[in-house]
Formats: structure tokens, sequence, C-alpha cells
């Protein structure tokens, strides 16, 4: 869906907020279900295992108002949230702000690592794939989609750390902040996203070099490459951008799994650790950044179709 910048920028507000008030409520629904006392845990995250009680368990409940009838602490939530105050964790006693930005930094930084090694990869093979349809790279680019899609994260993951970590010696197995320990987590989650992009590109390259405008290119006397650059490029982007950002979003999904396995400091990091602790304020924060984060790269993928795609600009200058 297209549309003009402030008509796209409109549209995707409405939407965060319906999106964030959907998740918070459902989210903090979702947290009374989970099974265990809740102040129990909470206190288990604090003190440890060891020196929790009932006292000090009934202590924690009396402070957080667990108490409380559920609707009214709902509410009060709720208007934190609308005032951006997202409270304090539960467990560190720090604001959940300052929490967040740190994982969200985490994260942003492996998935960008991880999308531009797939889209580096899969675009360079898909288009040289494109080139000789049929042939040989077009085979390899099939039996790799298939592979890929065939192996879970969490396998290649593991498989990754034997080999570069166990067996070669490479390659930290955890750790975060090092240009090392980026390496696996991010090609854990490219590998799968290079082989989607290469075959997308490559369908999307193929239909575009046989379009008519790109024949009539041809015609005109330009080289396969000026074709290539100036027509089927473009053109192409507008088929591969948004399937770019819909496995955008599954590479957020992906990073829960992957961020806990190489013990890589994200979101999907903390929100494992909050579901455990039953850090409330730091899980409904952490999954309402995740939502958000949702529309963000929604919001990018209509942004730059709208760039791409000259067809609504022609059609409101016609009209």
């Amino acid at each position: 869906m297209t549309g003009t910048l402030p008509s796209i920028l409109l549209r995707r507000l409405a939407q965060a907020v319906s999106v964030a008030i959907f998740v918070s409520v459902l989210c903090f629904f979702m947290v009374r279900q989970l099974p265990g006392d809740l102040a129990y845990r909470i206190a288990a995250g604090r003190y440890g295992y060891d020196l929790v009680d009932s006292r000090s368990a009934e202590a924690v409940r009396q402070e957080l108002g667990l108490d409380r009838p559920v609707l009214t602490q709902l509410r009060d939530w709720l208007l934190s949230v609308a005032q951006f105050d997202l409270g304090q964790s539960l467990v560190t006693a720090r604001p959940v702000t300052s929490e967040i930005s740190y994982y969200l930094l985490g994260t942003l930084q492996l998935t960008a690592v991880a999308l531009t090694l797939a889209i580096a990869i899969g675009v360079a093979v898909g288009v040289f794939a494109a080139r000789h349809p049929g042939g040989v790279v077009d085979r390899i680019t099939d039996v790799w989609v298939a592979a890929v899609r065939a192996l879970p994260p969490f396998l290649l993951g593991l498989l990754l750390i034997t080999v570069f970590s166990v067996q070669l010696g490479l390659l930290p197995a955890v750790g975060h902040g090092s240009a090392t320990s980026i390496v696996l987590p991010a090609a854990t989650l490219a590998v799968g996203l290079s082989g989607l992009f290469a075959r997308v590109t490559r369908d999307a390259v193929v239909e575009v070099q046989t379009s008519e405008y790109a024949q009539f290119a041809r015609t005109k006397g330009l080289s396969e490459r000026l074709v290539l650059v100036r027509h089927v490029a473009r053109n192409a982007g507008v088929l591969v951008v948004p399937y770019i950002g819909a496995q955008a979003l599954v590479l957020i999904e992906g990073v829960v799994v992957v961020e806990s396995l190489f013990g890589w400091q994200g979101l999907g990091h903390a929100l494992v650790h909050a579901v455990f602790w039953r850090d409330i304020p730091m899980l409904q924060a952490t999954v309402l950044t995740l939502a958000l984060i949702v529309v963000a790269i929604n919001t990018v993928v209509d942004v730059t179709m709208a760039r791409l795609d000259p067809r609504p600009r022609r059609e409101s200058i016609q009209a």
C-alpha cells in the first residue's frame, strides 16, 4: 500500500497507537496467567531462591500492589504508558527506559548486520542466477533455499558453534559487544534469509528483464549493463522491497531464539529473563518495543515503496 508521505506517516502513527494499546492489554493479562506465584518469582529474582520465603513474597506483593484489583492495575499501567513512563524493573530496580535502550541497541546491531549480510549475499546471487535462468547457479540457488528453510535457526546456531568455536576455535560461542562475538549470531540469522532473498530477487529480475520496457531499452541500443542498472534494478526493487520488509519481521522474531542461544544482550535475551523472573514492567516494555519495531519496519517499507514506484505520483499528476 502506497501513498503520499504524510498519509503514510499518519496511517502508521494510528497503527502504532492501536498496536501499543492492544499489546499492552494482551501482555498484561498473559503475564498473570503464567504458572507460579507472581510475587514469589519476583522476590526470587531480587534475593535468590535460597533467601525467599512467604514473608518476603508477601512484602513484594504489598509493595507492588499485586493484591489490588486487576482492572485497577491495568488502568495504572496504561496511564503510565500514555505518559511514556515505563516504570522500574522489579528485579534490578533500574528505570525500564534505560534497560530497554541498552537491549534495543543490541538487537538493532544484530539485526542490521544480519540483514545486511542476507541482502548482500541473496541479491548478488539472485541477480547472477537471473542472468542464466535454468543454469548451474539457478539450480544451486533452489537447493540452497530448500536446505536453509529446512534448518531451524537454533540448530544452525549449534552447528556454527560446534564448527567455528569448538572445533576451529576461531570465534567465541557466546558474548556481547565485540566485533567477533556478533559474527555467529548474525550469520545464523542471515543464512536462512539469504537463500530466500536470492530466490525472490531472481524471480523479480527475470520478470522485469522480459518486460516490454526492458526490451524497448535494448532496441534503443543500451548495453545489458545499463538496462540492468537503469530499468531492471529499480523495477525489480518494487517487487523485492516488500518481501525484504516481511522477512525483516521474521528476523525480529528470530532474535529471541538466537540472542538466547549466543548470550547476545538484546530484546530477545531481555524478554526471556523478564518472563522467567516475572519482571512485569520489563516484560511489558520489551513486548511493546518489539511490536513498535514491527510498525516501524512497515513504515520504512511503505516509504521506500513510495519512492521506488513512480506510478502513484504519475497518477496524481495526471489527475
